[in-house]
């Protein structure tokens, strides 16, 4: 089942996003998958579905574009790190 959202933006505000992009829908919903996959609300396969993607490039892609990056500290390294070498033997 799907979500639908409406929001409601007063003239004033919409003239100058129409002016500048074309399709205001389109980029409020990218801003909400964005900010999704920042906050970790949203994996990136998620987001890619949310946006109609075709693959994982795509989404990638977009993320990156957007400067919508991956939370990945020095201790999730070192977990993987772990795990590596773990399956390693």
């Amino acid at each position: 089942m799907a979500m639908n959202v409406a929001i409601e933006i007063p003239e004033n505000v919409s003239a100058p996003l129409r002016s500048r992009w074309k399709d205001v829908p389109r980029r409020v919903l990218e801003a909400v998958a964005a900010e999704a996959y920042r906050s970790g609300a949203l994996t990136t396969h998620q987001g890619g579905e949310l946006l109609g993607h075709g693959s994982r490039w795509e989404t990638e892609s977009f993320l990156q574009r957007v400067q919508a990056y991956l939370h990945y500290s020095e201790d999730d390294l070192e977990r993987d790190l772990a795990a590596l070498r773990a399956a390693r033997g």
